[in-house]
């Protein structure tokens, strides 16, 4: 059976998902976001992000979760919310023991556009062809998340290309 990637772009308003299937050439099987308000408390909305991924666990019984890193600007205000629910991410994966894998933003980028300078309407168009939907996904975070997923499908591809088999020798013979 082809594997199931959850792709995720964390965030704490916004936090996107992708789930897509396949080894070789992926299929998108869904898409969204979940939101929080930002009246509610911030453990409120952990938790919120929490029920949110562990549900999507439940529901698509991912056999990998691909989480984009962190970008660290000089904004540490806007960082810390985003590193929380990168936090609450692998807290989530970790309890349905589903191994992450991380990607930086210029990972994804090179793997899906072949640059990683590409801009996010290059990145979107790629994100709809390689899926091969009518649509490029909205909202971006969505979008984004579909992104790491096909950059995990990618990669994965290309670490079981680059694996070396085993040695083995055949007796050697003397006469």
């Amino acid at each position: 059976m082809p594997a199931i990637t959850l792709g995720i772009d964390p965030g704490t308003a916004i936090l996107g998902y992708g789930v897509v299937r396949g080894d070789r050439d992926p299929e998108m099987v869904a898409y969204g976001v979940v939101r929080t308000d930002n009246t509610m408390s911030p453990e409120k909305r952990l938790q919120r992000l929490y029920d949110a991924v562990s549900r999507l666990i439940a529901e698509h019984l991912p056999d990998a979760v691909a989480v984009e890193q962190l970008f660290f600007s000089k904004n540490v205000t806007t960082a810390l919310p985003v590193m929380q629910a990168r936090g609450v991410v692998l807290l989530a994966a970790a309890s349905a023991d589903i191994p992450v894998s991380e990607y930086r933003p210029i990972e994804v980028k090179q793997a899906i556009a072949g640059y990683g300078k590409a801009d996010k309407a290059q990145m979107q168009e790629m994100v709809r062809i390689l899926l091969r939907l009518d649509a490029v996904p909205h909202p971006d975070d969505a979008a984004d998340a579909l992104a790491v997923a096909i950059c995990h499908v990618h990669s994965q591809r290309f670490l079981e290309a680059t694996r070396q088999p085993a040695l083995t020798h055949a007796p050697i013979r003397r006469t």
